[in-house]
């Protein structure tokens, strides 16, 4: 999956310059309930507005409320400049980037083209995981051996189960691997489940949601 899938396109982003006021910044972050804005200048991305870094650009100014919003503009307290994806970037570089930030800019160049925010990243997540899917979720382990996920295809076709979710861990571990299957609903989950076991998965855990 590549960053533009998830993307908010520029034309839907809320925005601030460079020259505006930092009330102008605080005025649209509590409009619209964000804690962050993209910082734009005609097409060319500037960096990030966040209220954490505006509020501690305060306290530390020494300045009461009314010079600091006064006498401060956005190019100020702004920060991220050289923090942005590309639009062919791969999903798992902004799961990254957003372990600090709740938005990160998409860029070619220098243009702006958009954000991708920590909110669209988890969403992604528990589609990846069939979250919003009812069925049969199967947590179990295999030895890391060529063939393995080979034979559990094998096995979903021979019980002919439709997969929602099929995600796989421990990608260090040279001896073995955690998979979750998330199945749809059948009469035949204590076969299919059998059936792993049988062929040499060890099942930790069934649940349905």
């Amino acid at each position: 999956m590549f960053v533009k899938s998830t993307m908010i396109k520029k034309e839907n982003c809320y925005s601030v310059k460079m020259n505006d006021p930092v009330q102008v910044g605080f005025d649209l972050l509590e409009k619209h309930s964000v804690d962050a804005l993209p910082v734009v200048d005609g097409n060319q991305y500037k960096g990030i507005f966040t209220w954490y870094y505006a509020y501690q650009a305060f306290f530390r100014s020494g300045k009461s409320k009314e010079e600091f919003l006064n006498s401060t503009l956005v190019s100020d307290v702004v920060v991220n400049q050289d923090v942005y994806l590309n639009i062919n970037d791969v999903y798992e570089k902004a799961l990254i980037e957003l372990n600090d930030f709740p938005i990160i800019a998409v860029v070619e160049g220098t243009e702006f083209l958009g954000i991708v925010t920590r909110f669209d990243v988890v969403n992604q997540l528990q589609s990846a995981f069939g979250m919003h899917q009812p069925g049969f979720r199967i947590t179990f382990t295999s030895v890391e051996t060529q063939g393995r996920i080979g034979r559990l295809g094998e096995i979903i076709e021979k019980y002919k189960e439709a997969v929602i979710s099929l995600v796989t861990f421990d990608e260090t571990d040279k001896l073995v691997r955690r998979i979750v299957l998330k199945i749809q609903k059948k009469d035949n989950i204590e076969r299919f489940v059998k059936e792993l076991e049988k062929s040499g998965f060890r099942v930790l855990d069934v649940s349905e949601d």
